[in-house]
């Protein structure tokens, strides 16, 4: 059975990516590859990441392309062609239009560094997520992948982890330990259990 063809967008480090592809390495990730990596942003580490990896690396950076329409219809025809089954947004930095996510319903996945639906939605971003959740004085917080819809942050959940605070944590401290502790643990898994669901769907057919 073909593995499902997985295409991660992302903006910066790619951190996230790298998770998927150690996942993909160690077996987590099974029923998927990363067959495409795609940044808006063309100084981004995460497409050295991916060329390391043998994966394919695109940039479609805003100086080509400023519209959302322009940028989304060569995103569409970039997926198209390469076959892709399942989006994975990591670190990605650009809103997609609710016309583009409803081309790819349960097909878009999201990880988000708080548990939503607390510390979500527009603006809830990068460090200002932990900044919120310090400010706010919670004890926990984790990370939360779910699928991608119109509203921000707003599609059904798939899987959370919960991070505990610690005294004296600064923004960029609690973020790391989300990243270590939830992101990276429970992004694989999630691309896993949608791979899996795509594989079924095509046995079925």
């Amino acid at each position: 059975m073909l593995k499902a063809r997985i295409a991660v967008l992302v903006s910066g480090g790619g951190t996230n990516l790298q998770a998927l592809l150690d996942a993909q390495e160690a077996s987590v990730l099974k029923h998927g590859e990363v067959a495409l990596v795609v940044s808006n942003n063309a100084n981004a580490y995460a497409l050295e990441r991916a060329r390391q990896g043998g994966i394919e690396a695109i940039a479609l950076p805003k100086t080509e392309y400023p519209t959302q329409e322009g940028f989304e219809t060569a995103l569409r025809e970039l997926l198209a062609a390469r076959g892709i089954d399942l989006i994975v947004l990591a670190g990605f930095m650009r809103i997609l239009s609710e016309r583009f996510t409803a081309s790819y319903p349960r097909r878009i996945l999201n990880v988000h560094p708080a548990l939503i639906p607390s510390f979500c939605g527009k603006g809830f971003y990068g460090l200002r997520v932990h900044e919120a959740a310090l400010s706010y004085g919670v004890k926990l917080t984790g990370a939360t992948v779910h699928f991608v819809n119109e509203i921000p942050d707003g599609g059904e959940i798939i899987l959370q982890k919960a991070v505990p605070v610690r005294k004296g944590d600064t923004p960029e401290t609690l973020q790391r330990r989300v990243m270590e502790q939830a992101e990276w643990k429970i992004l694989p898994r999630a691309c896993e259990l949608v791979c899996k669901e795509i594989q079924k769907e095509r046995c079925a057919e």
